[in-house]
């Protein structure tokens, strides 16, 4: 089949092809609401779909930007995600989501293919194993912006929560409850992910503000399927703790089953509270007490910055982007 081109809409419109050109790009300043229409109709009747990759050669752009994520599966990163790809809709670029697990080989081979493919722009959360990559990125000026995570050393526009905060609101929560024995867990230390040293930095601070002592028997920090093991080491101590941070909410998950198979009411024999403000909180039973995360709104953060980018209207010194955490009390403290 012959594949219609512009110069046939413009035949069948009655009208030049620059004039569909600018049809086709949204420059109406000097067409009638008559032409609009004739072209319009002409498009729908031959079925004109425009070369997109041609557009993109000559504009020098191709509208669309590539989100790298560490982990889709966190609740988190999935309302972010949502929230990027509706403020690009609503400007008319498209998203390439690309999931990394974690895995700083995966990420690398996701940012050379969407770079490959001439992406604007690219909205990350920093596996943290590729300073080179992202230094050459830095250095060419490539419109980027991290999200979660700090690259130590790298001036790049990144969106975070206030993470000490989170779990300052947390410890301070609890000991309103009159526990003393306060423990975290969160997901693996080995490679210093941003969110997860901050939120122990800031435990250990409020445990100090509010002269508790700093059990490091209660302090857990290890790879997702080595949860159930360290909470079966916490729980076996002589003084376990009666109250536990869960770190994101896939750790959260992980508590609430050793906590079902081993017959561990919450929150009379554990309190529980979670950083994320997953779904299913206000419908648990108990309902879960969690830090929310303003995810939408950190999202909407992340593209405004990267748009700007790649228009050339934001031209502030790269900088952190700190968010607040809100507690929102339900029935597990």
């Amino acid at each position: 089949m012959k594949r219609v081109t512009m110069q046939d809409v413009a035949k069948l419109a009655g009208v030049s092809k620059s004039t569909v050109s600018q049809y086709l790009n949204k420059r109406y300043d000097y067409m009638s609401e008559e032409t609009k229409q004739r072209i319009e109709n002409a498009i729908n009747i031959l079925g004109y779909q425009p070369n997109i990759v041609a557009r993109s050669l000559k504009q020098k752009k191709t509208s669309t930007i590539g989100v790298i994520v560490a982990n889709i599966l966190h609740s988190f990163s999935t309302k972010v995600i949502r929230a990027i790809e509706d403020f690009c809709n609503d400007n008319d670029f498209h998203v390439i989501v690309c999931n990394a697990d974690d895995d700083p080989v995966k990420e690398a081979n996701y940012i050379n293919m969407l770079r490959a493919k001439q992406v604007d722009g690219l909205i990350v959360f920093p596996t943290g194993g590729n300073l080179e990559l992202y230094e050459m990125m830095a250095a060419q000026n490539f419109p980027l912006v991290f999200v979660d995570r700090i690259i130590d050393g790298l001036l790049v526009d990144t969106i975070l929560l206030d993470n000490e905060k989170a779990a300052y609101l947390a410890v301070e929560h609890f000991v309103n409850y009159r526990h003393t024995r306060i423990g975290i867990i969160t997901t693996s230390l080995n490679r210093k992910v941003t969110p997860r040293i901050e939120r122990i930095e800031g435990y250990k601070k409020a445990m100090t503000h509010f002269g508790l002592p700093i059990v490091d028997e209660y302090i857990k920090g290890v790879d997702l399927d080595y949860i159930q093991n360290a909470l079966h080491t916490m729980f076996s101590l002589k003084e376990p703790p009666t109250a536990i941070l869960a770190g994101n909410d896939l750790v959260l998950m992980e508590i609430l089953k050793y906590a079902k198979e081993h017959s561990i009411n919450i929150p009379n024999d554990l309190a529980l509270i979670g950083i994320d403000d997953v779904p299913f909180a206000p419908i648990f039973t108990p309902a879960l007490t969690t830090i929310a995360q303003p995810a939408f709104e950190m999202g909407k953060k992340a593209a405004q910055i990267l748009l700007g980018k790649i228009k050339n209207e934001h031209r502030e010194q790269a900088r952190i982007h700190r968010f607040p955490p809100v507690l929102i009390v339900r029935e597990t403290t």
